[in-house]
């Protein structure tokens, strides 16, 4: 069996009705150093390391009888895919999580709508919560997480830098016939809504962190998850019922995970408990995403 079928394969059960997106092939933990496969809803992603895919992966693709994209994994030029082989997607499509609806787009940029390395915690979130709870989603991209909260019962605030990227979380929303405007949407920076919530002393049951690495705001603030994570955790949990929880996460490759917990604990009540979760089993290489759960 080649390193393609058996990467596949190992991947056979996570694929079912309700979940039509995972990661394929995972690099090195696949044998495949610097080549990652994923699917949404049958179409393919390959993305790469270096410039162009390898010969042997490139002729193996060339065989499946499937819409297949493109990326490089560049930080300099961070651009939509191309496409490779098969059909061409022109236009957004839904993939699906766990029974929950979400449009993908390989047109719409370096990131195409969801995060597959956070399913087990939007599920997570989803089978916590319940009617009446209040979460807030920060950084929240296209508001998947938001998605899995309501669906769970909660009154979501979906909060980002970005319009289109509010717009498009507002039309996952509607892919599973949540109304949008039964829930808040806030377009800004992260840390101003955090001060401004505590001003107007609103409370969340729940809150979601999982900010860039780095960024830069407009009055030239920068800000490091290596070094800076607990502060933004501070103001969180000032936004935070008692008993509330807090998912702090980050993709951060050179921040350990004990670091990360020294940070959290530094700047966290006592009394609060810390759990890990691991990444979901078809992120086979480098367990990069560290995700802390904090009780409060």
């Amino acid at each position: 069996m080649s390193l393609f079928s058996q990467a596949l394969a190992a991947r056979s059960s996570l694929l079912h009705a309700d979940t039509d997106a995972v990661r394929l092939i995972d690099g090195a933990g696949d044998g495949l150093p610097g080549v990652y496969l994923e699917t949404f809803a049958s179409h393919w992603l390959v993305s790469t390391t270096g410039a162009s895919v390898p010969a042997v992966v490139a002729d193996w693709l060339r065989q499946q009888p499937r819409s297949i994209y493109h990326k490089c994994l560049s930080q300099q030029q961070k651009e939509s895919p191309t496409h490779f082989h098969g059909p061409r997607v022109d236009a957004p499509f839904l993939a699906r999580e766990n029974g929950v609806n979400f449009e993908i787009s390989f047109h719409s940029g370096y990131s195409q709508g969801i995060f597959l390395d956070q399913r087990d915690n939007r599920q997570r979130v989803r089978s916590r919560v319940q009617k009446g709870d209040t979460v807030l989603n920060t950084f929240a991209y296209t508001g998947v997480f938001s998605v899995f909260g309501a669906l769970g019962g909660a009154q979501t605030t979906t909060l980002d830098l970005s319009q289109p990227y509010l717009d498009w979380a507002k039309r996952n929303f509607s892919h599973n016939q949540l109304d949008p405007l039964e829930h808040h949407f806030c377009k800004g920076d992260t840390f101003h809504w955090l001060r401004r919530f505590e001003k107007q002393g609103r409370k969340f049951h729940g809150i979601i962190l999982d900010p860039p690495t780095f960024s830069r705001d407009e009055k030239g603030t920068v800000f490091r998850v290596e070094n800076d994570y607990g502060a933004l955790a501070n103001l969180a949990h000032r936004c935070l019922h008692p008993g509330g929880w807090i998912l702090c996460s980050t993709n951060c490759h050179k921040l350990h995970p004990k670091d990360f917990e020294r940070q959290l604990r530094a700047a966290l009540p006592r009394r609060s408990q810390f759990t890990h979760t691991p990444m979901p089993p078809d992120f086979t290489d480098t367990p990069y995403l560290k995700s802390v759960w904090v009780e409060c």
